[in-house]
């Protein structure tokens, strides 16, 4: 690459920001969303999650069962461009039955904004994707949301960050005001006061005269603001506000904007991936199937590492050694896609494919490396699928490969020729499934009870697991790469095994990508 050249790519990967935002149900997540894109001038009329009918309009809750429930069960992509820099909004679901789908989301993003809502402060799913982002050493802004209704004080709240997840906090903005009376925020960053809809406020107005001596609290007793504390995910700033009323939307997105992190280096199996590298990497992270009712489409979602994509490009799949070319990598906004002409570092883009590409999958320009990180969890429900009608055996096996490819379920086949078996974190997840298959397949199925409660993948010496495998194979099944997978009744049957099969490792994690850990 000229100089030139290896300017551009550097001001380019700089100015991307990839997010995403997580939060327990309920907190405000896909409210704070639809506000943050409107304030970025990506949409012109927010929707509102709890809107009855034709006025539910959320932009990033596309598919139907989304709207229905008002949750978001899929994450969603979302690009577009605010004060000079290239956002990648992922909105991740909220719901703790949909983990699998957040995990792998997290692997893709270089930082995350924590909702926390105002009233019920530090919540259990809320802990649980903090400590995921800890794992990574995400760096975490906090929005402490619904601050227009009954809230804790927001010290208290502070407090409750720190102590429950050990974070420092530093406040970024501070409230003007309480539930009804809550008018604006203070941005400390700006040394700027902005308010909602309100033409006259005197100096001696209570509210401000309570902000100006809980500030003065604050910063002593607080720590101000450190980049590379904030860097290192030791450090949170915390901003107060109201997704509903965009109250403090405007400063989070500013600061995004002025001290979100670029695009990371990322770990592979050999060697450290940094984002300004000029050869052209990417980690496949989801799979989306439907997304276009009318042409049965499939996505692949892919995070670019490092480098430039360009359209028309050949690319590696180092799973398979295979050489393929980039003809149509489109950004999305939600539902909604255009064509990515380029894409860099940071940058998230879908690539249309048919079931070639898989969930973590590592894309190079002929570097053959593997990104690692991305899991598949051990289910804690385990179901039979019930067919009725026989005639439509076929589609739903095309179906259920799709989907578990997806990651909506984890599908097994039992070696003993058996009924497919349908692993889930949580039962919300079969909900979806019953849904999916009956509306872009066609398919209605139902679910029977099995004798298994735990499955766990299976590794060790060939002659082990052949030994294993032949003298348990009612309890054995594959799992969609062909990996073997052991089946059992319970955590007691299973230490058993364990006990009895000193030379057979039994994981309920499994790196996809790489070997079993």
């Amino acid at each position: 690459m000229t100089q030139t050249a290896d300017l551009e790519l550097d001001k380019e990967i700089t100015r991307r920001r990839t997010f995403a935002i997580i939060s327990h149900p309920d907190a405000g997540k896909t409210t704070l969303t639809e506000r943050i894109l409107r304030v970025g001038g990506a949409i012109q009329l927010a929707g509102s999650v709890r809107a009855k009918g034709e006025r539910r309009r959320t932009r990033s809750d596309w598919m139907t069962i989304e709207r229905d429930r008002g949750i978001s069960v899929v994450s969603s992509m979302m690009t577009f461009e605010y004060r000079g820099c290239v956002f990648n909004l992922l909105d991740t679901p909220g719901h703790e039955d949909f983990s699998e789908d957040t995990y792998r989301t997290l692997t893709a993003v270089d930082s995350a904004v924590m909702v926390i809502d105002a009233a019920k402060g530090i919540e259990d799913r809320t802990r649980k994707l903090f400590e995921i982002c800890r794992l990574r050493d995400i760096p975490i802004v906090t929005f402490i949301n619904k601050m227009d209704r009954e809230a804790q004080d927001p010290f208290a709240l502070l407090d409750e960050i720190a102590d429950s997840l050990a974070l420092d906090t530093t406040p970024a903005t501070w409230p003007v005001g309480r539930a009804s009376t809550f008018i604006g925020v203070y941005n400390l960053f700006q040394e700027m006061l902005t308010l909602n809809n309100v033409t006259t406020l005197t100096k001696e107005d209570n509210r401000l005269v309570q902000m100006e001596e809980e500030l003065e609290l604050a910063k002593m007793a607080l720590p101000p603001f450190d980049r590379a504390s904030f860097d290192a995910g030791h450090l949170t700033p915390v901003f107060f506000g109201s997704a509903m009323k965009e109250i403090g939307v405007t400063e989070l997105l500013d600061a995004l904007v002025a001290f979100g992190p670029s695009p990371r280096a990322l770990e592979t199996e050999t060697r450290i991936v940094q984002a300004h590298e000029p050869a052209m990497t990417a980690l496949v992270f989801k799979i989306q199937a439907n997304m276009d009712p009318h042409h049965r489409d499939r996505i692949a979602f892919a995070r670019i590492c490092s480098g430039k994509l360009s359209r028309g490009m050949k690319l590696k799949q180092t799973r398979t050694g295979k050489t393929f070319t980039v003809h149509t990598p489109q950004f999305f906004f939600a539902q909604d896609r255009h064509l990515a002409e380029e894409a860099f570092a940071g940058d998230v883009v879908g690539i249309p494919n048919h079931g070639t590409l898989r969930i973590g999958d590592t894309l190079t320009e002929g570097e053959d490396i593997c990104f690692v990180g991305v899991p598949h969890f051990a289910p804690e429900i385990l179901r039979r699928v019930r067919l009725d009608d026989a005639m439509k055996a076929k589609k739903l096996r095309q179906a259920l490969v799709e989907l578990a490819e997806e990651g909506i379920v984890q599908l097994f086949h039992p070696q003993d020729g058996s009924s497919p078996i349908v692993g889930v974190v949580g039962s919300l997840q079969l909900d979806v499934l019953q849904v999916r298959l009956q509306t872009e397949y066609g398919v209605t199925i139902g679910f029977d009870s099995t004798p298994f409660s735990l499955a766990r993948w299976i590794t060790g010496p060939r002659e082990k697991i052949e030994a294993f495998t032949l003298a348990n194979r009612s309890a054995i099944a594959d799992d969609l790469v062909g990996d073997p997978v052991f089946l059992t009744t319970s955590s007691f049957m299973m230490k058993r095994t364990e006990e009895q099969n000193p030379d057979v490792h039994f994981h309920d994690i499994k790196q996809i990508g790489t070997t079993i850990v």
